[in-house]
């Protein structure tokens, strides 16, 4: 299945709310924006400007009282929701931040950075507990595992890899895609990984082992986001292409 767009228009141009829907839009200006719908009214809470460059990726905690914004400031920042007060400034990073994920728990939070670093954090006190190294090039997506025991990471050096998340080990490196990785998520019951490139492809990998189970082909430009359904059955990717292409992942 295939989704047609506006050409050229973006998810940041043009956000539908459905009513009681919670959205977070990374903008390419200082701040975060939400907006909030109420009986189809939308209404916005501007979290006070603390980022000096573009922010690059949201994440909401588990409980839904925090996010976490990744900037090209080479920071990630904690707000409280309910306030919109920045809570947290984690630094670390020596280069822009282009992804941020909470651990399931919540306990901790990942980021991945064009300093070719995966940081993890322990957001409640901005302690960095560990810096996984081992790509060669910018680390563009880092996602954790439905169990929180590892952490995936896509870069710009083709490859993803798969991390201890409690010791920063490398567990292993899929290779098999021919330019810039993305995105990368993992199904939900943790068995495998899809990843979205510059190639024009999404792959689907065997979590466990590294082993390519699938190339979905299809668009006809960079691949650029990929996510599971929550039964697990189905993917969805995003295009320069100006599509979203829906596939059955069985």
């Amino acid at each position: 299945m295939t989704l047609l767009g506006d050409s050229r228009k973006t998810a940041l141009q043009r956000v539908l709310v459905a009513t009681g829907v919670l959205l977070v839009l990374a903008l390419s200006g200082l701040l975060v924006s939400m907006a909030f719908a109420v009986r189809n009214v939308g209404h916005r809470l501007d979290l006070h400007p603390g980022h000096s460059s573009n922010v690059e990726s949201v994440a909401w905690s588990p409980d839904g009282k925090q996010l976490a914004s990744a900037s090209g400031d080479q920071t990630v920042k904690v707000w409280e929701v309910a306030t919109g007060q920045l809570r947290r400034t984690l630094t670390g990073h020596s280069a822009s931040v282009k992804s941020v994920a909470w651990s399931p728990d919540g306990q901790q939070l990942a980021s991945a950075s064009e300093d070719n670093t995966v940081k993890v954090w322990e957001p409640a006190t901005g302690q960095l507990r560990r810096t996984l190294t081992g790509h060669s090039s910018r680390v563009l997506s880092v996602a954790w595992s439905p169990d929180g025991q590892q952490l995936a990471s896509a870069s710009q050096d083709n490859t993803v890899k798969v991390w201890e998340a409690a010791t920063g080990q490398l567990r292993r490196t899929f290779a098999g895609h021919s330019d810039n990785v993305f995105s990368v998520a993992w199904s939900p019951d943790g068995q495998q990984l899809a990843s979205a490139s510059a190639d024009h492809t999404v792959k689907v990998w065997e979590a466990g082992t590294g082993q390519l189970w699938r190339t979905l082909a299809g668009h006809s430009a960079q691949v650029f986001s990929v996510v599971w359904s929550p039964d697990g059955r189905q993917l969805a990717s995003g295009s320069q292409d100006n599509t979203v292409k829906v596939w059955e992942a069985g």
